[in-house]
């Protein structure tokens, strides 16, 4: 019992000081039990700031932290528990506990649990847990679960969880997870959940959903699903499925569908379907929607209501109940009406116009081809 009293007076005695470079080891000064601010000791260890640490192995319980990461010096090796925060040193490796937060000043790498904020000025690395974010000021690397958000400066990979945010100063690669949105400042490859937004600002690539949008500042690659809208500032490639729209400022290449529109401000290739429209200045592929449309369209297209070509050609066959080509026709137009400037090739429906043909021949029922 006076064992327990005199250990508790040495504790608090030590914890309460303010000259961080005085410490007490049993039975050696570097080993054993230790109390104070020791910059090198395996064991047991007491401290209330840790400061100017060299080396510390074992189990280390630390009152209060540095506010400054760039202050963290040496390296931490083992299970590490904090009041407030489980910091103190530059690198921190094995099982970190703190109430408020973990940190390290330059690298945290194991497993390490935070009720708030797990971080570290440079890299985070191994499964990393906290009750509102997970963070680092380079590049994260493991299983990192937020309750928040999860981020780094630079880089994310692995598998990355947030109830709200997951995102990326560069690249975000890996299984990526949030309530609300996955994002990277450049690059984001692998499989990303966004609940309500998955983007880049630069290339997206690999498996992609989001309830409300998926979407890239220049590429988007692979197969992506969007509640609403799905979209990139220069290409679309892949298999892509929005409840809205799927569109690019450049191309749209692949199997694209969407509950509205598909549409391309450059080229629009492969298998596109929408319930309203589907057009791009070129199209190329099997296209379907009520209304199809570019300047020059090749392959086929199946538009119930409309479909339009302007100051271009069709080359292929094109199903509408009103074909409009102010342009030529390479193939065949079946519909209810037919309306072309020139053509080699026919037309098959009720009422049949051929611009270029000699006066008497431009409308026919049933059938018109080029007579000259």
């Amino acid at each position: 019992m006076r064992l327990f009293k005199f250990l508790a007076v040495l504790i608090l005695s030590i914890l309460s000081t303010k000259l961080y470079a005085q410490s007490v080891g049993i039975p050696q000064k570097t080993w054993g039990l230790g109390f104070g601010n020791s910059v090198r000791f395996d064991g047991l260890r007491f401290n209330f700031i840790d400061k100017n640490i060299d080396k510390i192995n074992g189990v280390n319980f630390t009152v209060w932290f540095e506010k400054d990461f760039e202050d963290h010096t040496g390296t931490f090796n083992g299970i590490g528990v904090g009041v407030p925060m489980a910091a103190g040193t530059a690198y921190r490796n094995g099982l970190s506990i703190g109430i408020f937060g973990v940190g390290a000043g330059k690298k945290l790498t194991g497993l390490n649990v935070a009720g708030l904020a797990v971080g570290a000025g440079r890299d985070v690395a191994g499964v990393n847990l906290a009750g509102l974010a997970v963070g680092a000021g380079e590049n994260l690397y493991g299983l990192n679960i937020g309750g928040l958000a999860v981020g780094a400066g630079n880089d994310v990979s692995g598998i990355n969880i947030s109830a709200l945010v997951v995102g990326a100063g560069n690249d975000l690669e890996g299984i990526n997870l949030a309530g609300l949105v996955v994002g990277g400042g450049e690059n984001v490859r692998g499989l990303n959940i966004g609940g309500l937004v998955v983007g880049a600002g630069e290339e997206l690539k690999g498996i992609s959903a989001s309830i409300l949008a998926v979407g890239s500042g220049e590429n988007l690659t692979g197969i992506s699903v969007a509640g609403l809208a799905l979209g990139a500032g220069e290409s679309v490639t892949g298999i892509n499925f929005a409840g809205l729209a799927v569109g690019a400022g450049e191309s749209v290449t692949g199997l694209n569908f969407a509950g509205l529109a598909v549409g391309s401000g450059g080229t629009l290739t492969g298998i596109n379907a929408a319930i309203l429209g589907v057009g791009a200045p070129e199209v190329k592929g099997l296209n379907i929607a009520l209304a199809v449309g570019g300047e020059e369209v090749t392959g086929m297209a199946i538009a119930p209501a409309y479909f339009r070509i302007e100051n271009g050609a069709l080359n292929g066959l094109s199903i509408s109940a009103f074909n409009h080509i102010k342009g030529d026709l390479n193939g065949v137009s079946i519909g209810v009406f037919n309306y072309v400037n020139n053509i080699n090739g026919v037309q098959i429906g009720i009422l049949n116009y051929i611009r270029s043909n000699r006066k008497g021949l431009r409308l026919l029922p049933l059938f018109n081809a080029r007579f000259n």
